[in-house]
């Protein structure tokens, strides 16, 4: 996965008019209109990258003393896969020699590099670039590895309904 970002950062990096990288997953709906989110994010001096320090099995458990020295335990992140950052980050990330080899040998199961690479290395690395949150929300309420459904089966047909006016998508 990490590598798959990595290639998709490097591909959209070719082209100079782009200053700010954003991934989302297919199943992302906005909760504000396409300028407003622009604005936001162009106006940004920050990237969104959720990073936390977590006890337990799915934290720190998942650390690997293997990498030692470039990574100890108290730095070790997890995060949400989903990310903005800007054009300064994303160079940094697809230039990384240090720190994504280590995660590539490393970060095995049960570690997932899609959930502790990018918040560890912006953690360590660039942490005053970063707000150290999402831009995205999901339900985590439900046990799982998955998070639990936010909408009915019939809710998109209703939302293509209502969204153009209520959030502006026509004007």
């Amino acid at each position: 996965m990490v590598e798959a970002e990595r290639r998709l950062l490097a591909n959209a990096l070719l082209d100079f008019s782009n200053q700010r990288f954003i991934l989302l997953s297919e199943s992302c709906i906005p909760l504000y209109n396409f300028s407003t989110v622009y604005s936001y994010l162009m106006n940004s001096n920050q990237s969104h990258i959720e990073a936390y320090d977590q006890n337990g099995p799915v934290g720190r458990g998942r650390y690997s003393h293997h990498m030692m020295p470039q990574v100890m335990l108290f730095q070790w992140r997890k995060g949400s896969q989903w990310f903005e950052m800007d054009r300064t980050l994303a160079l940094e990330v697809v230039s990384d020699q240090d720190y994504f080899p280590l995660f590539k040998k490393f970060c095995t199961r049960p570690c997932y590099g899609d959930e502790h690479y990018l918040p560890t290395f912006v953690s360590i690395k660039f942490w005053r670039m970063n707000s150290n949150r999402s831009l995205t929300w999901v339900d985590w309420s439900k046990t799982g590895p998955h998070p639990g459904w936010k909408f009915m089966p019939g809710t998109l047909t209703r939302l293509l309904r209502f969204a153009p006016q209520i959030m502006k998508f026509n004007h």
